[in-house]
């Protein structure tokens, strides 16, 4: 089977590749078919993101996986405008930024704050599937599972795709995540029960493994398949279930 993954960072194939690992899966990325085009991401979680996303590339492939990821520090408010969420990137309304740029905003701003924050990434995952399109948020275990210190001190070690890496520390370890491989870095934040949702997830969206067994909330919404659904059609059905604690799954038909 052929999966077009939305991405041309390097971390995030390698992210998919190891968790479908033993699956007859071959992964290709908007750079090997040359897709250059960019949806416009208007979503308000890394789960509505990621949902534009594989409706936008379902387009050119029969069958996408998309991705999208929101940075919140515990210490600052959700409403704060210092928090990063969905705008890791582009943090404050700031152009685009490096990852070495990166490195220095985050940096500062963690000095900022005292020196030390907590952090979690909030994981939202699409798949398209030959029209039907399937989500996962799990906020949770996010909160729970995944929580990890960030510093104002960076190593001098570099991630290619990852430079928060770098002020990244686990902290049962005590060590950046770039001391170890890019895999491991990963497995400081999505590991266990949650890492598990995450594959079970995928194999059902995908159609690899009838029997997978899935938890939490399974929610269907049909709408006409004669016609293209809107960027407002999509994100209307996500966000019935997108509050609640626990993952969703979702399915939007075409």
């Amino acid at each position: 089977m052929k999966v077009l993954l939305g991405t041309t960072n390097p971390s995030k194939v390698k992210r998919f590749a190891d968790l479908l690992k033993g699956y007859d899966i071959e992964f290709v990325t908007l750079n090997d078919i040359e897709i250059t085009e960019e949806p416009e991401e208007k979503g308000t979680s890394p789960e509505e993101n990621a949902i534009i996303k594989a409706k936008f590339y379902g387009q050119y492939f029969d069958i996408v996986i998309c991705n999208d990821v929101g940075l919140y520090f515990k210490e600052l408010d959700l409403e704060d405008s210092r928090q990063p969420g969905l705008n890791i990137r582009t943090p404050m309304n700031m152009e685009r930024l490096s990852d070495e740029e990166m490195i220095t905003y985050y940096s500062k701003l963690i000095a900022k704050l005292g020196g030390k924050v907590t952090a979690y990434y909030l994981d939202g995952i699409a798949v398209y599937n030959h029209g039907v399109i399937s989500s996962f948020m799990d906020n949770e275990a996010a909160q729970k599972t995944g929580v990890f210190d960030m510093v104002d001190k960076a190593s001098s070690k570099r991630f290619e795709g990852c430079p928060l890496d770098s002020l990244s520390i686990d902290k049962e370890t005590g060590k950046y995540f770039v001391d170890g491989s890019i895999g491991e870095s990963k497995d400081n934040i999505i590991k266990g029960q949650y890492e598990k949702s995450i594959v079970d997830f995928l194999l059902k969206s995908l159609y690899v493994d009838s029997n997978v067994g899935v938890s939490g909330t399974f929610a269907v919404n049909q709408v006409d398949s004669t016609q293209m659904v809107s960027d407002e059609d999509v994100l209307a059905a996500s966000s019935q279930l997108m509050k609640r604690n626990k993952h969703v799954y979702k399915e939007l038909s075409k």
